[in-house]
């Protein structure tokens, strides 16, 4: 059996969406018949799930946490990140140094630029265009494969030449098992305590100013008397700050990744309201949330980014024009009122979904590391 080991420089569990997409693909590579190993560092952690109860992931991989200096409590953000990213790295140095291992796979391409003075299998995944080049020049051109997640990664990538041979585009996934429910818009709506008799356009998500939710919010200011704005996600300090500003708004905060299949069922309408003005949102992103959201049943009001386009068009979402309140209040409103365009357009994004598996994704993967003779 060919060994994988996954380093993951992360605080895991996290609320963040990283944290699931590293398990559902560990889970996803063992599947496919290999011996997986998730390396984390040891990090002080408030959830005290275990990765697998949390995320609700097969229990087919192992996890091994190894020594780093977290200095978190001293809050001085970038001295503490540089300290544990360079200690952690280190520390698996020393771990694999011996090891024989068929696939090295990781993110964290600090970590790969040390192991690429001394291990040749390595494969590198990346979700934005890095911004220290001259760190991940190296890591680029000793890795055997790049795993890029949008083709304007890629493009970017290509221009700063790197062979493109060596780059994989593949999108986010979806656990399409979970997520592919059978609840009603009511049921879920009761379990959130929303209510039953308006129109709610719901959003999921970080509250990062890239995410667009602010035009959401300014949005919602014109939305008739049928229409409500619920938000799940943010931080306890933005959303306290928010619900002064949007009394009307229902600010759910964060809630589990788990009750993410029920809480989208409780939506007329899920906006990813993305911002054109930073080139992660518009060039490079590819949310998990835009595939669990194309598996709900629900029709879709997006951004209209070269990133986003990637997957979404106008015949599985509507497309607005970003960081306009008034273009996106028009997009949800035609979601609502045209119900036969919108019941074809969320079958046409159900039926895209099929494509965008975790296990597909891993063996699109799989595929191009054994054409470049790496397993």
């Amino acid at each position: 059996m060919k060994k994988l080991i996954y380093i993951a420089n992360a605080r895991m569990p996290t609320e963040k969406a990283h944290g699931i997409q590293i398990t559902k693909m560990c889970e996803a590579f063992a599947i496919q018949g290999l011996e997986v190993e998730l390396v984390l560092p040891w990090k002080f952690n408030k959830i005290k799930k275990s990765i697998f109860e949390y995320y609700d992931v097969k229990r087919n991989f192992k996890i091994k946490k190894i020594f780093s200096l977290d200095l978190v409590p001293l809050n001085i953000p970038r001295i503490c990140f540089w300290i544990q990213s360079l200690t952690f790295s280190i520390s698996v140095f020393f771990y694999l140094l011996f090891k024989k291992i068929d696939i090295i796979y990781s993110r964290d391409s600090f970590t790969l630029f040390l192991l690429s003075f001394f291990k040749k299998n390595l494969i590198c995944e990346i979700h934005n265009f890095p911004k220290n080049f001259f760190l991940h020049k190296r890591v680029f051109k000793k890795t055997k494969a790049i795993i890029v997640i949008t083709n304007g990664l890629k493009d970017s990538l290509i221009k700063k030449c790197i062979d493109e041979n060596k780059i994989l585009v593949a999108p986010d996934g979806v656990d399409l098992d979970k997520f592919d429910i059978d609840i009603s818009k009511e049921e879920a709506r009761k379990k959130l305590n929303l209510p039953l008799d308006k129109k709610i356009v719901m959003y999921i998500g970080l509250f990062d100013k890239w995410k667009g939710h602010n035009t959401l919010l300014q949005a919602s200011k014109l939305f008739n008397e049928e229409t409500i704005l619920v938000m799940i996600g943010g931080t306890e300090e933005q959303v306290k700050k928010l619900k002064k500003e949007y009394p009307n708004v229902f600010f759910l905060g964060y809630l589990p990744y788990i009750d993410l299949p029920i809480n989208q069922k409780a939506a007329d309408v899920l906006v990813i309201p993305n911002s054109g003005k930073t080139a992660i949102s518009k060039y490079y992103t590819s949310p998990l949330k835009l595939f669990s959201h194309m598996v709900s049943q629900r029709p879709i009001v997006a951004s209209n980014l070269p990133s986003l386009r990637e997957i979404l068009n106008e015949n599985n979402a509507i497309l607005v024009e970003p960081d306009n309140p008034q273009t996106l209040v028009d997009g949800i409103e035609l979601a609502l009122k045209e119900t036969n365009f919108a019941d074809k357009i969320l079958i046409q994004a159900y039926k895209d979904a099929q494509s965008y598996s975790w296990e597909r994704r891993v063996k699109n993967i799989l595929k191009f590391i054994n054409n470049e003779k790496l397993v």
